[in-house]
C-alpha cells in the first residue's frame, strides 16, 4: 500500500482531521415513529497518510461479535500512530440488530442484506440502507472486511472467504495466526466483498463466534481475537507499529453445507474438533429420535474439516447441521 500524504475523511456526517477521531453516523431515512435510520460510523484518522481500511460488522443482526470487535479497535488503535485510515462500521443492519435477528423483520422482501448488497437507493428499507452504506463506502475504502458469525443458530470457528485474488488472500492471510482456514468464493454477489470486488478494490468476509460462545468469558474472548486480527491488518499494510503474525497452516477449500437426514435430536460425534484435518465418511454428528435411535448420520463429504456446527439440538429434516470444508490443498 502506497504512503499519501494525510487529510481529513469524511464518511457521513463524521469527519476526522489527520491524527484525529470522529464518530458520526450514516443517514438513511426516518420511521413511523419519527426515530431517524442511521448507520454508526467511527473514524480513526492516522497522522501520516496511507490506505483506508474499513471494518464492517452486524450486517446480519444477531451477529454482535462485529460490534465488540469494533469497540475494542477504536480504544486501543492511536490515531497519533496510525498510518492511513481505519473506519470502523460496527452495525450495518441497525434494525436487525436491535430486534436480534438475522434480517430487518420489518421488511420481508429483503430479508438478508448480505445477499442483496449494495441494494438499490429507491428500493425496499433493507435495500436502502444498503444502498447508502455501499454509497458511504466506496468511495473511501480500499479495503474492507465484513464481520460474521453462527449467530443465534450455530458456533462457526475462525474461517474466511476470498475471491482467489491476491489481494483478497493476502488480507486474509493479514487476519493472523488461526486463520489458515480460507476458502473460494470466486463469483461473489449480494454481500460488501462483492461490491467492492466490482469497483476494484478489496473485501473478504470472516466467520468467528455464535450462538455456543456467548457466555461473558466466551464472547469477550471472541472479540478479543476479532480485535486483534484488526491490528494484525493494520501492522500488515505497515499502517501500525509492530510485527504482522500469520496463520500457519493455510488450507484452501469449499465450502459445503450439510443439511439434517431426518428430524430429531442433534448430537455431535464426542471428541469432535472444529478446524481438525478428517477424512471422507468421518462422523460428525448423529440425528436421534426423543428415545435416542439413531435415525441419520452426519458425516464428512470429503477429506476435510467442519468450521461450523449447529448450536440448537432440535432439527427438522433438512435443516442446517454443518458447515465443512472440502479441502482442496495448502497454501503454504
Amino acid at each position: 500500500m502506497s504512503m499519501t500524504e494525510a487529510k481529513s475523511v469524511t464518511v457521513g456526517t463524521a469527519t476526522a482531521a489527520p491524527g484525529a477521531v470522529a464518530r458520526g453516523v450514516i443517514p438513511v431515512t426516518t420511521l413511523a415513529g419519527g426515530t431517524k435510520l442511521e448507520i454508526p460510523v467511527a473514524i480513526v484518522n492516522g497522522a501520516k497518510g496511507g490506505p483506508c481500511f474499513w471494518v464492517n460488522g452486524a450486517i446480519h443482526g444477531d451477529e454482535p461479535e462485529g460490534p465488540l470487535a469494533c469497540q475494542i479497535a477504536l480504544a486501543e488503535v492511536d490515531p497519533a500512530q496510525l498510518s492511513g485510515t481505519l473506519v470502523l462500521c460496527p452495525v450495518v443492519n441497525v434494525p436487525a440488530f436491535e430486534a436480534a435477528q438475522r434480517g430487518n423483520p420489518m421488511d420481508t422482501f429483503s430479508y438478508d442484506m448480505n445477499r442483496i448488497y449494495p441494494g438499490r437507493p429507491n428500493g425496499y428499507l433493507s435495500e436502502r440502507v444498503a444502498a447508502a452504506h455501499a454509497a458511504a463506502m466506496g468511495p473511501v475504502a480500499d479495503f474492507e472486511i465484513s464481520i460474521h458469525s453462527g449467530g443465534a443458530h450455530s458456533f462457526l470457528d475462525k474461517s474466511i472467504f476470498v475471491d482467489e485474488t491476491p489481494a483478497s488472500v493476502e488480507l486474509a492471510t493479514a487476519m493472523g495466526p488461526g486463520w489458515g482456514c480460507i476458502m473460494s468464493n470466486f463469483n461473489p454477489s449480494g454481500s460488501p466483498m462483492a461490491y467492492l470486488k466490482s469497483i476494484g478494490k478489496v473485501g473478504i468476509t470472516v466467520e468467528l463466534g455464535g450462538r455456543s460462545a456467548t457466555s461473558p468469558e466466551a464472547f469477550a474472548r471472541i472479540g478479543r481475537e476479532l480485535a486483534d486480527s484488526i491490528l494484525n491488518i493494520l501492522r500488515h499494510y505497515r499502517m501500525y507499529p509492530g510485527e504482522a503474525r500469520y496463520p500457519s497452516p493455510r488450507w484452501k477449500g469449499q465450502q459445503e453445507a450439510l443439511l439434517a437426514p431426518a428430524s430429531g435430536i442433534y448430537i455431535p460425534e464426542p471428541g469432535v474438533k472444529f478446524l481438525t484435518m478428517m477424512s471422507k465418511g468421518t462422523r460428525i454428528a448423529r440425528i436421534v429420535s426423543i428415545w435416542g435411535e439413531t435415525l441419520g448420520e452426519i458425516v464428512a463429504p470429503a477429506d476435510g474439516m467442519f468450521f461450523g456446527l449447529r448450536a440448537l439440538p432440535n432439527v427438522i429434516t433438512g435443516d442446517w447441521c454443518c458447515f465443512f470444508c472440502k479441502v482442496e490443498g495448502m497454501r503454504d
